[in-house]
């Protein structure tokens, strides 16, 4: 199961960063509004690219802790992606139409939802921590899920830009 995760991973790193090299392409036409929201954007992709290295650094190593650090990241990564993925994709689609009105609005829509979800990671991550004491298979194919559904929304995003 870990090597499908990694696999998952490597795959879901590749749709974050492409996602992000196609609309970092469009944004020297983004006005003032869009361009701050753009530069949060990059880095909520940072963020979930960085937990995305950090799984699977962690799954490399052969400690049950690391192996549920790695879990808890995919998760989360997911998690944070949830959080921007329709203003995201909003953001992307108003990109590509080039209507810097309609990108000053889904940034400010994308704002919004990211400040209103910000705080619920760590009562999450409790949860899934007792999780996964209780069933250690359930998180990994959580996990498995959340990396998978992260590559999905970076692929539907990079075929909207």
């Amino acid at each position: 199961m870990e090597k499908e995760l990694k696999e998952i991973i490597e795959k879901s790193k590749k749709a974050v960063d492409e996602s992000g090299e196609k609309i970092e392409e469009l944004s020297e036409d983004f006005g003032e509004e869009a361009g701050k929201f753009w530069a949060d954007l990059k880095k909520s992709f940072a963020d979930v690219s960085a937990k995305l290295s950090d799984a699977y650094d962690d799954l490399d190593l052969e400690d049950k802790v690391d192996d549920l650090k790695a879990n808890l990241n995919v998760i989360e990564a997911r998690d944070k992606l949830d959080k921007i993925k329709v203003a995201a994709e909003e953001f992307a689609q108003k990109a590509s139409e080039k209507g810097q009105e309609g990108l000053d609005v889904a940034a400010l829509k994308a704002h919004l939802a990211k400040m209103e979800s910000e705080d619920l990671w760590e009562e999450k991550q409790k949860e899934l921590t007792h999780q996964y004491h209780v069933s250690k298979t359930d998180v990994q194919k959580l996990a498995q899920r959340s990396g998978e559904e992260i590559k999905e929304i970076f692929d539907k995003l990079a075929a909207k830009v």
